[in-house]
């Protein structure tokens, strides 16, 4: 399906660089053990993390077909976790492919935390790791802020805290919230970040305490993985109708490994609804699909790939998006998505390259290194 892209050139290092420009939107780096973290936490904290550790979440529910979600190559020749060695990483990732800059999204549960002075205590310990260990060895790496996000006023101290390092670009959650993201107990935090100017990071997976989907708990893990976009879209909703980005205009949010097919026809449904009963929502100013397009970007893995080619041209065209479209990789997770086999062959070169990149460099200001 994909188009041919082209070799190495002479001057490049071997691999499997194209000579479209790349920026991965989605890269999960991990610490190598407990201690990367506890190191960077203060006495006290760091004694309650020893003695009692913190409430945990892997990323889903159900056992996976491989440890850690990951690719069977991408465990490095140390024996650490996936995503957790700088050096690999390197190798295998950014120079193999040729990539410009990589977003880190550190899928740790600082977020889940019931203890909530911890949490916003565990937030600060992993965001001064990932400079330490990662921003500022690797200047093509960016990172998103942790913070503890159902605390709301802790969490907008963590993003005023870490927001003051340059390498960070977004704040990061995770989909599965305690309470549907538009409700005012987040706002401290989309203040922060607008008054930052960081768009929030939304990512699959999350722990917020309910069933995972609408009709209950499901039975596999097929149907936790394929049904993840039942928690995008009324994430998305709750963020339109409770009328968050009118309360904060130059609010950006990134819907990270959520896929995009689900946008056009959750589009066509919020505006038919705001048309019928939009009186309930004054809040609610803008048809929903304008609001979307305005404030809303969305990574591309995973990739849906109709049978038919021309389908999934017919989707960016119903999507009218491609501005809003960024390219990720998922690394080192087993779906992991290769830039010269993400895409249907016939694709426009300039949308393709304005997803493979420059979208990404507009959003996050990824202007040379």
């Amino acid at each position: 399906m994909a188009d041919t892209v082209a070799q190495p050139s002479a001057n490049q290092s071997p691999g499997k660089e194209t000579q479209l420009s790349l920026i991965d939107c989605d890269i999960h780096n991990a610490p190598r053990s407990p201690e990367s973290i506890r190191k960077f936490l203060p006495d006290r904290w760091r004694e309650h993390h020893r003695k009692y550790g913190m409430r945990n979440f892997t990323g889903s529910y159900y056992p996976r077909a491989v440890p850690n979600a990951a690719r069977h190559d991408s465990w490095p020749p140390s024996g650490s976790p996936p995503g957790s060695d700088l050096d690999f990483l390197r190798e295998q990732l950014l120079d193999e492919w040729g990539f410009e800059y990589g977003v880190l999204n550190c899928l740790i549960s600082a977020g889940a935390q019931l203890n909530q002075e911890f949490g916003a205590a565990f937030s600060r310990a992993v965001n001064d790791w990932q400079i330490a260990e990662w921003l500022d060895p690797e200047p093509r790496l960016k990172g998103s802020i942790i913070v503890p996000y159902e605390t709301g006023d802790l969490a907008a101290e963590e993003i005023d805290r870490a927001a003051r390092h340059p390498g960070y670009v977004q704040v990061l959650f995770a989909v599965r919230t305690s309470e549907p993201m538009g409700r005012r107990k987040y706002w401290p935090i989309y203040e922060a970040a607008q008054r930052n100017d960081l768009p929030i990071g939304v990512h699959f997976g999350g722990a917020g305490g309910g069933p995972i989907t609408g009709s209950g708990w499901p039975s596999h893990y097929i149907e936790d993985h394929g049904g993840m976009p039942q928690s995008f879209q009324p994430q998305i909703a709750s963020l339109i109708y409770e009328g968050v980005f009118e309360r904060f205009p130059n609010l950006k949010f990134v819907m990270i490994e959520g896929g995009f097919g689900f946008m056009p026809p959750l589009m066509w449904r919020l505006d038919r609804a705001w048309e019928l009963m939009g009186d309930e929502i004054p809040q609610c100013e803008q048809r929903p699909s304008d609001t979307i397009r305005k404030h809303i970007w969305m990574t591309t893995q995973p990739v849906e790939e109709p049978d038919k080619p021309e389908h999934f041209h017919q989707l960016l065209a119903q999507l009218d998006m491609n501005d809003r479209l960024m390219f990720a990789t998922d690394y080192p997770h087993w779906d992991f998505d290769a830039p010269d086999q993400c895409f249907p062959a016939g694709m426009d070169s300039d949308v393709k390259q304005a997803i493979l990149s420059e979208n990404a460099r507009g959003l996050y200001g990824l202007y040379g290194l």
